[in-house]
């Protein structure tokens, strides 16, 4: 808000100048006018209207943000190469296909990539845009947790609800948690 109220005490300023400068050669009654004075004054109606006219105006960041990048980007920019695998998938390219539990009692969520191939996946495994957080065989629902820079929301996380079966969001006991 100050950098605006700069701009406009420049050009009230600016005005003032061109103002005070027009109306000199009128009191003075063009008695002691000089032959270059013509161009001068052109050359300062010039300058008032390219800056009014914004012709002349430069913006300097300073390290703050470009003003006209959103917010939010449509999907995070990854740097290099993906890893091979499902490490590589973003967790839109997978689909859950089952829900098992191991010989060790643990369960385990079975996975179809992207590149049609299963893999099996276990709570803390990464893929490559979230951390599997939870796996629950009962309700066959799978929980993922992405991070996320949306200055708008007040978590800096989404958790990404995958389920077997979809149901209607009417019976959905974990609807609350898909908007969170």
């Amino acid at each position: 808000m100050s950098g605006a109220r700069a701009v406009d005490r420049f050009l009230a300023g600016v005005a003032v100048l061109t103002v005070v400068v027009l109306a000199l050669p009128a009191v003075a009654g063009d008695q002691g006018a000089a032959p270059g004075d013509g161009q001068v004054l052109d050359q300062i109606r010039q300058d008032s209207e390219a800056v009014i006219s914004g012709r002349h105006f430069t913006y300097d960041p300073a390290g703050r943000r470009d003003p006209f990048e959103p917010l939010v980007r449509a999907r995070k920019e990854f740097k290099g190469k993906r890893p091979k695998g499902i490490a590589g998938m973003l967790v839109s390219e997978i689909d859950l296909k089952g829900i098992f539990v191991g010989p060790d009692g643990e369960p385990l969520a079975l996975f179809q990539g992207s590149d049609n191939r299963g893999y099996t996946l276990r709570v803390g495994d990464y893929v490559y845009d979230a951390r599997l957080i939870s796996i629950d065989p009962r309700r066959g629902v799978v929980v993922f947790r992405q991070q996320v820079d949306d200055p708008r929301r007040i978590k800096p996380y989404r958790d990404v609800i995958k389920r077997l079966q979809p149901i209607d969001e009417d019976e959905d006991p974990l609807a609350e948690e898909e908007g969170a």
